[in-house]
């Protein structure tokens, strides 16, 4: 039976690539979608699949009914696109200014609309239930899956499993993580208040831009020093921004940035020690400060028994010596919340090929995939989905 989806997949591929590349031309930022939801949903129904809309706002899930009873088996994909300007020189270049599909969602919602094809023409023979979870807003906090989650979208799941493509993976590979696969994914802002005054005076003055560039040097230390070598953190800032004229000392900073850590009491500990070296810099030099830390995506937590599992359907599809353990990625992804409700995995297929340039990272302008690598995340996905429900019902 396995084979006769695999079939489907790639007598379908073509489709698949047509739906990818129109999604890609028409993209959506977070919390904006209105026309591609419409789209998968209209989709999915032209397929005979139930189908709900604006589950947690925006989202869209379908349901494949197996004929025979048995177990509840989710998939997801992600439909957002990014405020970057497409710079490819390509036939589906995007067309709307300023926003691309720069991290593959176009691609990850044509993939599970095939498999969902695949799927439902084999219903009478599943056992069970496969959950299509067409998920808005990953791309922008507070994301779209903890409201999915909130209005039903998990209900009766018994397991989870989706993937991202991933263009510094060559495509026909796939890798793995029975762990934290991605990282919590925070940030901070921070302002500190001095007094301004001429720069040729300095005594006169409480000086925020000495302050602040101690204070970025100072916290830098905690990685190196309060992390544990075994474990992952990262502090980066981003933006520093205090005063316009050569020759006067502002009156306050403002530094902006991100921490990305897999353990949750390390998160903690980097919160509370990145204010406790702000309030002393400040106290020290009779400053004030304003700090703001917002905490984003947490861990992306698989489970070791669905990981395996998963990887081993990779495995029959790509061979195993194309499927490996992954060191975890410091980037975030709300996946994370479906993995704290049920047990599942989240993998890496990779997409990234130098001769159709499919080499730059996600989040770039150029950014661009190997859409081979859509039939072989179907052929995964529809395989982990068919084997958790008919072969160990």
């Amino acid at each position: 039976m396995l084979e006769e989806i695999y079939h489907s997949l790639e007598n379908n591929f073509e489709d698949t690539v047509k739906m990818r590349r129109y999604l890609h031309q028409h993209p959506e930022l977070s919390f904006e979608e209105e026309e591609t939801p419409k789209l998968i949903a209209q989709t999915l129904r032209e397929m005979g699949i139930e189908t709900k809309e604006g589950v947690g706002g925006r989202g869209v899930v379908g349901i494949i009914r197996g004929k025979k009873p048995g177990k509840t088996v989710a998939l997801r994909a992600d439909f957002d696109a990014l405020p970057i300007q497409d710079l490819k020189e390509v036939p589906y270049r995007s067309t709307v200014p300023g926003k691309m599909h720069a991290c593959g969602h176009d691609a990850h919602t044509a993939t599970l609309l095939s498999v969902a094809k695949a799927l439902q023409e084999k219903r009478d023979a599943l056992c069970g239930t496969v959950v299509l979870i067409h998920q808005f807003a990953e791309e922008l906090v507070p994301g779209g899956a903890r409201e999915m989650i909130k209005d039903g979208c998990l209900d009766g799941v018994d397991a989870i499993f989706g993937t991202h493509l991933w263009s510094t993976i060559p495509v026909g590979q796939a890798a793995f993580q029975p762990q934290a696969i991605m990282a919590s994914a925070d940030h901070f802002e921070v302002e500190i208040i001095g007094r301004g005054g001429h720069g040729g005076l300095p005594h006169e003055t409480i000086d925020p831009i000495v302050i602040g560039t101690n204070w970025v040097q100072l916290v830098q230390q905690i990685v190196s020093r309060s992390v544990s070598p075994l474990d992952s953190a990262v502090i980066s800032v981003g933006a520093f921004h205090g005063g316009d004229a050569f020759n006067i000392i502002p009156e306050k900073v403002s530094i902006k940035g991100t921490v990305r850590t897999l353990r949750a009491d390390v998160r903690q500990m980097v919160e509370q020690k990145m204010e406790a070296i702000l309030r002393s810099l400040c106290e020290g030099a009779g400053a004030s400060y304003q700090y703001q830390y917002v905490k984003g995506y947490p861990p992306v937590m698989n489970h070791a028994a669905e990981t395996n599992f998963v990887q081993s359907c990779a495995e029959e599809v790509l061979g195993s010596s194309n499927c490996y353990i992954t060191e975890p990625l410091m980037v975030g992804e709300d996946f994370a919340y479906y993995l704290q409700k049920v047990p599942g995995t989240f993998f890496l297929t990779g997409a990234g090929n130098p001769a159709k340039n499919a080499v730059y990272s996600h989040h770039h302008p150029m950014f661009d995939i190997d859409e081979q690598a859509m039939l072989y995340a179907g052929k995964i996905l529809a395989s982990a989905a068919w084997k958790f429900l008919n072969e160990q019902a």
